[in-house]
């Protein structure tokens, strides 16, 4: 049986032919899954080592146990990602062992901010990406030994562990569809509201906008002229072979038209966009 990890880095390759204009994206998100599940699996071999399994999902993460994964995953990064976040890793990497925690603990602590957030305490916005991505298989590992997830069908932030979502899925349901959003860090799934703003709680249709492109039907941009966010949504009543996290990055055009318009992405995604 394939794991959610295969599942993505199969869906993303077989896309990276088919939209073109996102092909440079998906195969950095090839390589970074790849990347993301290795540490999954080291977790899951020696977890005692990792974290503090007796507490809550949040203060569970012990970061100087992870000193060594986080500095081969910069290095392991400098290879495949963008110049950018290539340079960023190499910069951090640099840093001690001290800045690595705090980074890693500010970000693991405070997981409702947003990623390019000017406010934040420490690091530049490539650096916080680089934390992110790599607590994300930690973040996934502690979800998936939950036994018992809160239900609440209009919260804006992961009922798990409190993170902000960063994509929205419809699935089927009766002659319909129903919503819900995935978490951008530990990428658990709960059921949302069709007509609601997940930044700022707007409700009123009048508001609420999606649009989509003719390239990639499958997927659409809710926009909020309230609070002037957007993010995206994929439906898989049109694409059931369609992995969320994986189909958003591959809709570039949707992002384009969005920042044209003026709206800003509520959560950045895996490849910085």
């Amino acid at each position: 049986m394939k794991s959610s990890w295969d599942e993505r880095i199969e869906r993303a390759t077989q896309l990276i032919s088919v939209y073109p204009f996102a092909a440079e994206a998906l195969r950095f998100l090839v390589q970074l899954t790849m990347l993301q599940q290795e540490l999954y699996l080291e977790f899951q071999l020696d977890p005692n080592h990792f974290f503090d399994l007796d507490g809550s999902l949040f203060g569970q993460l012990n970061p100087p146990a992870l000193q060594g994964q986080f500095s081969s995953f910069l290095a392991s990064v400098r290879q495949i990602a963008p110049p950018e976040l290539a340079q960023a890793a190499g910069d951090l990497a640099q840093k001690d062992s001290a800045s690595w925690f705090r980074l890693i603990e500010e970000s693991w602590l405070s997981p409702t901010a947003r990623v390019d957030d000017d406010d934040a305490q420490h690091g530049t916005e490539a650096e916080r990406c680089l934390v992110w991505l790599f607590l994300q298989p930690c973040a996934e590992y502690l979800a998936a030994r939950q036994n018992q997830v809160p239900a609440n069908g209009s919260t804006t932030r992961c009922p798990l562990c409190g993170a902000k979502p960063i994509v929205g899925v419809l699935r089927p349901e009766g002659d319909g569809a129903k919503k819900s959003l995935v978490c951008m860090l530990c990428a658990y799934e709960w059921p949302f509201r069709r007509i609601y703003c997940p930044s700022c709680g707007e409700e009123r249709d009048t508001k609420m906008a999606f649009y989509s492109a003719p390239e990639i039907p499958h997927v659409r941009v809710d926009v909020c002229d309230t609070c002037y966010t957007y993010l995206k949504t994929v439906d898989l009543t049109k694409t059931g072979m369609a992995i969320p996290i994986v189909d958003e990055v591959a809709a570039l055009p949707l992002d384009l038209w969005a920042r044209d318009k003026g709206y800003r992405k509520l959560q950045m995604n895996v490849v910085g966009i």
